[in-house]
């Protein structure tokens, strides 16, 4: 949030209800002391008054901004009077410093005049007491600014705030949460029967289920995603979480507090991914979101305004530590990722674009983890941008994305490589031997010899039994450099890089020899198998892979023709 020195209250739009008891105390000020000029002084960093108010006349202000910039520095109230010399045309002239509790400086309330006067005692004391009340009309309106802004931070979030009495079972909505679903601000009912008839069918009995267990206190809290009837009548995806924040004496809930937060692109980017509800669940439980108002200056310097809890599970600091230091963000970003998040930034920033990045944190408590970061742009007369937004985590769907790419490349059975994965492996090694990056490499193509009786006598599931153990026995032989995929049904292909003739006869037979030497055991029977292999290698000459792999079929071929059980090299 930007450290705002300048007093609000003075002509604000946020203290215009205070402006009357503002203006009388200035009144009352001037009678006490018979000076003429009265009127309060705010800052904004520098020592100089930025804003006298009301305004005097510019001869009097130059007069007036050393001795206001003194007395705001100044522990006790600054009098000048007619011993003291002043400057012209001032000859008196009172200043009181405007403090809060914390005993930062607000202000100054100031009077002056150009004829002699006598500031007594009695009069001091007054003007303090003016003083102090200036300085709580001032307090109250920042107070009131503060809420205008963490209300903007959360209605730019997409989250809406609601209030549950349960004692009398009505609920009370924040406009943000009427507006995330299109409702007018008259258009929804606090009676909880109402809220309840929002939920979508499918998860009222889980949204219930869920809130009375929070109720009763078997969980700390309540959370479920659900859908909610918009005032279009179409559902939107939220998640919705609460608290129970006061009970009785014996134990009762009496209120309850939540938020509900608009998940619809995170339910959709789901769908996308193709997979299954329960992991989505799963995922977006687990994503700790920081609602956030960042503004960007002018001058390219930038500071937080608002930063929600969140922050600290998802950067590991406190919300203070980054309103005082927002370069502390910089620090967690990955390094691989640093000038990728540098550079959405200054996109977004000189674009006054949405900003929506995927990267990487290392935090020193949790490691390494992704964040999803957005933010919405809101452009101010000053040249400023106010950013409200919100970060999440997204390392679990990261985790998915890992899962689905590795289950499009795997054979589901045997975990084997897919063909589709064994041939553009074999044709990156192809490529490598026309470019000499390796002198040699070896393919054998695999069968099981009689497998369909095996399938016939004992079935498709012992069948797929028996494959799964030999994908085991084969794995096993393996090198980190070699590949092993099924190409189909029982036939398998094995790419040996870098090995010739001899080490992929080797190979080949000491599969064959751990094949012979662990039978498949079923029911207390052992099922013996056997297998064929035929080897080729890789030629510089072979304009595609599909010549190679023609030749092993070929040895294959003969390798059965022969007896099975045997390896043949071509």
């Amino acid at each position: 949030m930007k450290p705002d020195h300048e007093c609000s209250a003075p002509g604000s739009s946020s203290a215009s209800t205070a402006s009357a008891r503002f203006d009388a105390l200035l009144r009352l000020a001037r009678r006490l002391s018979g000076l003429s000029i009265c009127g309060v002084a705010t800052f904004a960093g520098g020592d100089e008054p930025i804003q006298l108010e009301p305004a005097p006349p510019s001869s009097i202000e130059e007069a007036l901004s050393p001795l206001i910039a003194h007395a705001r520095i100044s522990q006790s109230p600054l009098l000048i009077q007619e011993t003291t010399p002043c400057p012209e045309p001032l000859i008196c002239f009172a200043g009181y410093p405007l403090r809060a509790d914390t005993g930062e400086c607000l202000g100054v309330l100031y009077l002056a005049g150009t004829t002699p006067r006598s500031i007594d005692a009695d009069l001091q004391l007054s003007l303090q007491d003016i003083a102090d009340s200036v300085a709580q009309i001032i307090i109250q309106a920042q107070a009131k600014t503060e809420e205008t802004l963490l209300a903007l931070a959360i209605q730019g979030s997409g989250t809406g705030i609601w209030d549950r009495d349960l004692s009398t079972g009505r609920i009370h909505y924040s406009a943000a949460w009427k507006s995330m679903l299109g409702y007018a601000a008259n258009e929804v009912s606090n009676r909880i029967e109402d809220a309840f008839a929002r939920i979508h069918p499918d998860e009222l009995e889980q949204v219930t289920q869920s809130m009375q267990a929070h109720i009763s206190g078997q969980t700390e809290q309540y959370q479920v995603e659900h859908r909610l009837r918009c005032q279009d009548g179409t559902y939107k995806w939220v998640n919705s979480r609460g608290k129970v924040v006061s009970r009785d004496a014996a134990g009762n809930a009496l209120r309850m507090l939540g938020i509900t937060t608009d998940i619809s692109k995170v339910r959709s980017l789901s769908e996308r991914l193709q997979h299954n509800i329960e992991l989505i669940t799963q995922l977006t439980d687990q994503v700790p979101g920081v609602v956030f108002q960042f503004c960007s200056q002018a001058d390219g310097t930038g500071h937080f305004t608002y930063l929600s809890a969140g922050v600290r599970d998802l950067f590991e600091v406190t919300p203070e530590q980054l309103q005082q230091n927002p370069t502390l963000l910089d620090s967690c970003v990955h390094p691989d990722d640093l000038e990728v998040f540098n550079q959405s930034r200054a996109h977004a920033l000189s674009e006054a674009c949405i900003w929506h990045i995927e990267y990487r944190v290392q935090l020193p408590r949790q490691g390494l983890r992704w964040h999803l970061g957005e933010a919405r742009p809101q452009c101010k007369a000053d040249g400023s941008i106010i950013w409200h937004g919100m970060v999440t985590d997204i390392t679990e769907r990261k985790h998915v994305e890992r899962e689905l790419h590795e289950f499009a490349s795997m054979d589901a059975l045997t975990q084997l490589a897919n063909r589709r994965v064994f041939m553009a492996y074999l044709k990156t090694e192809q490529a490598r031997i026309q470019r000499r990056d390796v002198s040699v490499s070896s393919l054998l193509m695999c069968d099981l010899d009689h497998f369909k009786l095996v399938n016939d006598k004992w079935g498709h599931g012992i069948g797929d039994r028996a494959l799964r153990h030999f994908s085991d026995i084969l794995r096993a032989q393996l090198r980190t450099s070699d590949l092993a995929g099924r190409i189909g049904g029982e036939e398998f292909a094995v790419l040996l890089s870098g090995a010739g003739s001899f080490p992929a006869r080797d190979f080949a037979c000491r599969v064959q020899h751990a094949l012979a030497s662990q039978p498949l055991r079923v029911d207390n029977q052992e099922i013996h198998l056997t297998l064929s292999i035929g080897i080729t290698q890789l030629a510089q000459q072979d304009p595609t892979p599909d010549n190679a792999l023609s030749r092993a079929d070929t040895a294959l071929y003969r390798a059965k023709q022969n007896g099975r059980n045997r390896v043949e090299i071509t």
